[in-house]
């Protein structure tokens, strides 16, 4: 069986023994397995000062956002707009199951986080209401997901590449991919890499969770170097975690530790671009989905959000953690900035955003698992946070354009030295301009020079340590851990 697909490659189901001759042939650059992808508000909304935006008018009307994920429940209270549903297409890539609804339940919560607009838990008798980023925005639904949340490359590429051929009619400005698999070869080789890439080239932003395995230490890099793919891929926007500590105020949040963290494996991309509120974080719930059947608990009592003095479960709202939850934060945060600014490109959306987010982090955060009792310390750096912690409304006011492709500059370690450097593309926007610099859109708390500013070098210190080779070597060695951790993106870290 073969299938076509548009970055220059097709897909063939093919018996073993034909497997050697595929390989052997000369006409094929590069032979990549259809490998298997799995899918990684009340106070993040005005944490990110998005609730600001809306004040303002800035809601996110008439911008398309793609949803590629496990379905989307369309008649969700909080997506439609008066008596239209705001999920203005739908289709399934799900072999043989042609449903469009979320019966896994991932995607619906996704879709509240960047559009939701709070209908279920508004009104007279509200206690908090559960708005997304981008109330008004319009959602393509795409389910790529089955009822267990399960994917392939190949379903992944071709939801997408429909989203690219949609993009005019829908006016689909912005994809969001809450999913990822394990790193198992160069961006540059990858073709769930060059499919995101084809869509950045399109003219659509690209946003991708970053994974939830900064907990992970079975290379011995604790939690470095667990970037999941796509999201390691230069252009696209990577998210992080952070935990907004179930209070409006910045001040308090802190890392998730099971926030993935780069550099990414393979090519050093430095990694996430950008972090914001991903955990516990409660929106919209798609009923009789695996999430709600198999964890009813994270169904959120309607005295939570109203007065009426009922402790029942809701069949509106569901709690989920994750940078599942973190990545649609930022996509709605870009519907913002296109609404205000239709011309703006990718690159100059994505620059927009690191450049604001906001750069004061402590030096470091420790957390003890309750259940294990184990410790997990993090330190702000650079592969840690990214650019920094999203800020809404000062990327809404920020008037600069960047000039030059926004692609995630690489990390390099001089074995002369021992000293690890930030090298940029010559394409890029970040140079020594004064309103582009490296310095200003890192933040001189994680960048000096040329040089990263590492909260600890016990990963990379020197050659001698446990991990150093993983991180700097040119061989794949990520051990059986899933992308995609459910039971912590499900309870989320206290």
């Amino acid at each position: 069986m073969k299938k076509q697909l548009n970055i220059n490659a097709v897909t063939y189901t093919l018996p073993g023994n034909s497997i050697r001759a595929l390989a052997n042939n000369l006409k094929i650059k590069y032979a990549s397995l259809d490998r298997p992808v799995t899918g990684h508000l009340e106070f993040a909304e005005p944490t990110t000062n998005a609730n600001i935006a809306l004040q303002y008018g800035w809601d996110g009307s008439n911008i398309g956002v793609a949803v590629i994920d496990s379905g989307i429940y369309a008649g969700h209270p909080d997506l439609q707009n008066g008596r239209n549903s705001r999920v203005v297409y739908s289709q399934s890539f799900v072999s043989n199951d042609p449903s469009t609804n979320d019966a896994y339940g991932h995607g619906t919560h996704v879709a509240g986080i960047i559009a939701g607009n709070g209908t279920a838990s508004s009104g007279s008798n509200a206690i908090h209401t559960f708005r997304g980023i981008a109330p008004a925005a319009n959602l393509i639904n795409l389910r790529v997901l089955d009822s267990n949340g399960q994917a392939t490359d190949s379903t992944v590429i071709a939801a997408i590449q429909q989203a690219i051929s949609l993009k005019s009619k829908y006016n689909i400005r912005i994809i969001n991919l809450s999913l990822g698999r394990q790193v198992f070869e160069s961006y540059k080789q990858d073709p769930l890499c060059q499919a995101v890439e084809a869509a950045w080239k399109a003219g659509i932003v690209v946003v991708v969770s970053a994974g939830n395995n900064g907990r992970d230490n079975s290379m011995n890099t604790y939690g470095y170097d667990t970037i999941t793919a796509p999201a390691n891929d230069p252009y696209v926007i990577t998210v992080g975690v952070m935990k907004d500590e179930k209070t409006v105020a910045r001040g308090d949040d802190l890392i998730a530790s099971y926030s993935s963290k780069g550099p990414t494996l393979l090519d050093h991309v430095v990694k996430p671009d950008l972090v914001a509120p991903g955990n516990q974080i409660i929106s919209a719930l798609s009923p009789s989905s695996t999430l709600y059947s198999m964890y009813p608990g994270n169904a959120v009592p309607v005295s939570y959000y109203k007065t009426n003095s009922t402790s029942s479960s809701s069949w509106n709202y569901f709690t989920l953690s994750g940078t599942s939850m973190a990545a649609p934060m930022v996509s709605g945060a870009a519907a913002l900035l296109l609404e205000q600014n239709s011309s703006l490109t990718p690159d100059q959306v994505k620059a927009r955003l690191m450049k604001t987010a906001s750069k004061g982090f402590p030096a470091s955060s420790t957390i003890i698992d309750p259940a294990t009792g184990i410790s997990y310390t993090d330190y702000y750096d650079l592969f840690t946070v990214g650019a920094g912690y999203l800020d809404v409304w000062a990327a809404l006011n920020d008037s600069g354009i960047a000039q030059g492709t926004a692609i995630s500059p690489i990390a390099t370690y001089n074995t002369w030295s021992g000293a690890v450097s930030v090298w940029f593309d010559s394409s890029a926007a970040w140079g020594s301009s004064v309103d582009w610099g490296a310095n200003v859109v890192w933040g001189s708390n994680v960048m000096s020079g040329t040089n990263v500013v590492w909260g600890s070098n016990v990963v990379w210190g020197s050659s001698t340590v446990a991990g150093f080779n993983v991180v700097w070597g040119s061989n794949v060695v990520w051990g059986s851990s899933q992308p995609y951790s459910e039971p912590l993106s499900l309870q989320g870290e206290k």
